[in-house]
């Protein structure tokens, strides 16, 4: 077994601990149809119930796209199907949040975590 491997598995144990990290909705969005009358562009979307771990952005992660009343979600790349992408977004008591930014953390070729930066 990879050290990588071995970090993943890790993780995926970490996600089951009771206490740890709060089940949140990633919601995958995709272009939907068009709707003449109104002229817009309807989305459509996917929502899977993922673990994630919430923090707020740190004075050094601020930057032109991160702003100081932004959030972090640390969710496990195992727990989904595919890489979050700033049209996607994160559900959670009751807000919605916009990915911002995707931080991919990886060992050896191998996603192990996604960063994800949140705006309400």
């Amino acid at each position: 077994m990879s050290f990588a491997n071995a970090l993943q598995k890790a993780i995926q144990k970490v996600n089951q601990i009771p206490g740890i990290g709060v089940d949140v909705t990633y919601q995958r969005v995709s272009t939907g149809s068009y709707n003449a009358a109104t002229g817009k562009v309807r989305d459509s979307s996917t929502d899977t119930t993922v673990k994630g771990v919430f923090t707020d952005v740190n004075n050094r992660e601020v930057s032109d796209l991160v702003q100081a009343d932004d959030r972090k979600c640390m969710v496990a790349a195992n727990s989904l199907s595919n890489v979050p992408t700033t049209f996607d977004r994160i559900a959670y008591g009751g807000v919605t949040y916009q990915i911002i930014s995707v931080k991919t953390v990886s060992q050896a070729g191998i996603d192990l975590s996604y960063e994800l930066f949140l705006r309400a």
